[in-house]
């Protein structure tokens, strides 16, 4: 009988998910992180609160925390923030691929041919993850600081993945995560969701059409990658009042074009 070599760095429990096989300080840790970057500027009896550990625990991983750079402690109040350690991980994930660097331009173009903010995001753990974002000089504006997470049923940029992934995809993404209400818009369907999506491919782009927040509207298209398979998202965001349904068919063209050059600068093919 052939057998061969595991593969280096993993221990034959690699695959075992259960407790034993986890190290509880740094999951600890690393969901205090995360409370931190979703809420800058919390005090340590609010992350005790919110996170139901004892304040001498969350102390002892904050301090651990801040000794790599992870978090630091605003002078006076003692209100904590992500550091630049956190910063310095966050840029060795964007470095994996080219698509940050290469979709700038056409963000940048996205944002003066609409007016309106222009957004980079994928898929990370069955959500949209924003990359990045090319900020309209209005006042009034949508606001997705990289980070930022969102569900995919209610994302522009969620909906033109989940239009082009394979049918049991979207439903292990459903059965997932749910199809929670968030305005009186949003899909909570399956049959409604999936006629959508079937709406964005004919298109070739999908519309936010307020459902995850009221007042604003937002139109996406994905990017792929070398097999034709979809791997990112750019979109134009911006309030209802001036992204008009009326208005999706020429953003819809400019978010389009830009995806595609994104597609075609990273080495991607058109499915």
């Amino acid at each position: 009988m052939t057998t061969f070599p595991r593969p280096r760095g993993r221990p034959k429990a690699f695959a075992d998910k259960t407790d034993q096989n986890t190290v509880q300080a740094l999951d600890r840790g690393l969901m205090l992180l995360e409370r931190v970057a979703a809420r800058p500027g919390m005090s340590l009896s609010e992350l005790a609160a919110e996170s139901g550990e004892a304040v001498a625990t969350v102390f002892r991983a904050l301090i651990t925390l801040q000794g790599h750079d992870m978090v630091e402690a605003e002078e006076g109040g003692q209100l904590w923030h992500v550091g630049p350690g956190a910063f310095r991980v966050g840029n060795a994930f964007l470095r994996r691929t080219k698509v940050v660097e290469r979709a700038r331009q056409p963000m940048d173009a996205l944002m003066r041919d609409t007016g309106e903010t222009a957004n980079l995001g994928i898929e990370a753990g069955d959500e949209v993850l924003f990359l990045s974002q090319v900020e309209t000089h209005e006042v009034i504006r949508a606001f997705f600081p990289p980070g930022t997470k969102a569900p995919m049923h209610v994302s522009g940029i969620g909906k033109a993945l989940l239009a082009w992934y394979p049918p049991h995809r979207v439903q292990r993404i459903i059965a997932a995560k749910g199809l929670e209400r968030f305005t009186s818009f949003s899909h909570t369907s399956e049959v409604a969701l999936v006629r959508d999506l079937a709406r964005t491919r004919e298109r070739g782009y999908a519309i936010d059409d307020q459902e995850r927040a009221t007042g604003m509207r937002c139109v996406a298209a994905p990017i792929f990658n070398s097999h034709g398979e979809p791997v990112a998202g750019l979109s134009v965001s911006g309030p209802a009042f001036r992204v008009g349904l009326s208005d999706a068919d020429r953003i819809g063209a400019l978010v389009r074009t830009a995806a595609n050059q994104v597609t075609e600068a990273t080495g991607g093919v058109q499915p």
